[in-house]
């Protein structure tokens, strides 16, 4: 007999995968059903609500939130256009650019906390209990950060040459 959906490593991945894309969606739903814009639009504006002055640099933002670079800086696009954030150039570096919460985004983010915090309650705090909690932190917090580690040392790798090239133009 097989091993079990939740005791088989790569089932639980599938199964993790399946349950992120279904609490997504229907987070999503709710906030459309409540006239609000969609989820990557909160996690955008609350990466930048929590950082100091409201701003982070995009490589920053990029690692606060669940989207790729492109993804990012076409949804700080939309932000952008609709008022809720603006882009301000780096003054030490002028390639650089930060991307700033405005008033207008953080009421709005204050406004879609309601229907997210009700949507986190009743699809993920009332279906496990603390124990249950307190292992799947553990085990998340060391899949994390044992991928961002795996992620910055790739970076890392291909930083040199990437300066080896701007060095010959």
């Amino acid at each position: 007999m097989g091993k079990s959906l939740e005791t088989s490593k790569g089932s639980v991945w599938a199964l993790f995968l399946t349950t992120h894309a279904v609490l997504v969606e229907t987070i999503e739903r709710r906030f459309a059903e409540a006239g609000l814009p969609p989820f990557g639009w909160y996690d955008v504006m609350w990466g930048l609500e929590r950082a100091e002055n409201q701003k982070l640099r995009m490589s920053e933002l990029a690692h606060k939130v669940v989207l790729s670079r492109s993804n990012l800086t076409r949804l700080v696009d939309r932000l952008e256009d609709a008022g809720l954030a603006k882009r301000e150039r780096s003054e030490e570096d002028r390639r650089g650019a930060f991307a700033v919460l405005t008033e207008e985004g953080k009421a709005l983010r204050r406004r879609m906390w309601p229907v997210y915090a009700k949507a986190i309650k009743e699809l993920f705090e009332d279906r496990v209990t603390d124990a249950q909690a307190q292992v799947m932190g553990t085990a998340l917090r060391a899949i994390l950060d044992a991928a961002r580690e795996s992620s910055d040392e790739a970076i890392d790798s291909v930083r040199p040459a990437r300066q080896q090239r701007t060095r010959k133009t």
